[in-house]
């Protein structure tokens, strides 16, 4: 059975994260029914990653298996027509080989956080970014994050029922993006790492957001990754700031 890689986009809102859930919408289950109007199933749609409820993404990666030998440009035109009306697109579908696995082939991953603060209501940015009231001090913002950059032990900043065996992880690099706008301040977080932990981008960012609005010191960043204690954390940010961008696959010799 040929086995084919697909980049997507999804708004998050409407489901119930990527996963398979037996109560409520999700992005697998919305892909596997497109997939099994093409062709008899069961079909399993495997992705790069298992974003949260009300999580977006730009550059999420999958991998599904099919009966026949499809034109990777008539297969995404066609998923993206059964997809319809779920918000969710095929941006591009390519034939890989039978051995790719779209999460445990992936050595790297982009997720972007946008916070926007204002006082008036988000109208166009509803659902995509976190509105904060007050302004945020994006250089205090970036000394916090640097306690955070390497491999540490991140108990603090993951969820409780997170299944990794190990809490222990490598942040490559956080950038921290300003932007000023004649309706108010953005704040775009770009983290990247191998993988992450259960609510780990959620949990700094949420924690980054007291320092930016001077409730932290910078420092208390660095106490509470030593404390390795969930209590430790600030509050979680909510979901519908957090997009899925970029998934990094080693290169393949030609």
């Amino acid at each position: 059975m040929p086995r084919m890689k697909l980049t997507l986009e999804y708004d998050g809102g409407p489901f119930q994260g990527w996963q398979r859930q037996e109560n409520g919408p999700s992005v697998q289950a919305a892909l596997e029914a497109a997939m099994g109007a093409l062709e008899p199933g069961p079909h399993t749609v495997q992705g790069a990653g298992r974003t949260d409820a009300g999580v977006h993404a730009t550059g999420q990666v999958a991998h599904l298996d099919t009966g026949r030998d499809w034109d990777p440009f008539r297969l995404a035109e066609a998923l993206n027509w059964h997809l319809r009306p779920a918000p969710v697109a095929v941006l591009a579908a390519e034939r890989v080989a039978d051995g790719f696995h779209a999460r445990f082939d992936a050595i790297g991953r982009r997720y972007t956080y946008r916070i926007v603060a204002r006082r008036a209501p988000l109208v166009l940015e509803r659902g995509r970014a976190w509105r904060v009231h007050g302004p945020l001090d994006a250089e205090a913002m970036r000394a916090g994050a640097a306690h955070l950059v390497g491999r540490h032990d991140f108990t603090t900043f993951r969820a409780a029922q997170c299944q990794a065996q190990s809490p222990v992880k490598s942040l490559d690099k956080i950038v921290i993006e300003e932007i000023h706008t004649a309706t108010g301040q953005e704040i775009r977080l770009h983290f990247a790492a191998r993988s992450f932990l259960h609510n780990q981008v959620r949990s700094l960012v949420g924690t980054l957001e007291r320092v930016g609005s001077r409730r932290w010191l910078p420092e208390r960043i660095r106490d509470a990754l030593a404390a390795r204690d969930r209590a430790a954390c600030g509050p979680v940010a909510p979901p519908q700031g957090l997009a899925l961008t970029h998934v990094i696959y080693p290169e393949v010799p030609q």
